[in-house]
């Protein structure tokens, strides 16, 4: 059904959305919400819009490109989730009983320094990208040791962490 899709460009007012289930995305939005969302197609439109205007961001990129989708926002409450992604590393390295200091320092600059004294990140080879684990976490996306909690394959069986973008976006 979505193949017929393919190649046509919609504009707001001919097709209405059928009934959804309970629970879906649509069915999940407010009525205002689906009307405008499901009030959609006319025929094919010549607006020189296709796939080629479609950018795909890869690596750090979406968050140089678009750092408020991160840490919501530039400005001081986007700093000072900066820092909380740091401290809430240092944290978690607490709770799993492989720290007990943490430290965190606004210096003279204007800088902030967290130190704790846990094990660190990994510096030896990480499988997958073939270079350390360190500027692994460092420079991918939702990398880190915080995902495998439920089957044992993860570093933490506790963390405050949400998606494993925190260190990588600071």
């Amino acid at each position: 059904r979505s193949s017929s899709l393919i190649g046509r460009h919609f504009r707001p007012s001919t097709l209405r959305c059928a009934p959804q289930k309970k629970n879906t995305p649509v069915a999940l939005l407010s009525r205002r919400s689906q009307s405008s969302l499901c009030s959609t197609v006319d025929e094919t439109t010549d607006t020189g819009y296709g796939a080629g205007q479609i950018t795909v961001l890869e690596g750090l990129d979406p968050v140089r490109k678009r750092p408020g989708m991160y840490i919501g926002s530039t400005g001081p409450d986007g700093l000072h989730h900066l820092v909380w992604e740091v401290v809430d590393n240092c944290v978690d390295e607490a709770l799993a009983g492989h720290a007990s200091l943490i430290t965190t320092t606004i210096n003279p600059d204007g800088s902030v320094t967290v130190v704790d004294d846990g094990r660190g990140i990994p510096t030896d080879l990480h499988p997958t990208t073939g270079v350390s684990a360190l500027e692994t976490v460092l420079t991918v996306l939702h990398a880190g040791g915080k995902f495998d909690n439920d089957t044992g394959g993860g570093g933490y069986k506790v963390s405050g962490g949400l998606h494993g973008v925190g260190i990588s976006v600071v």
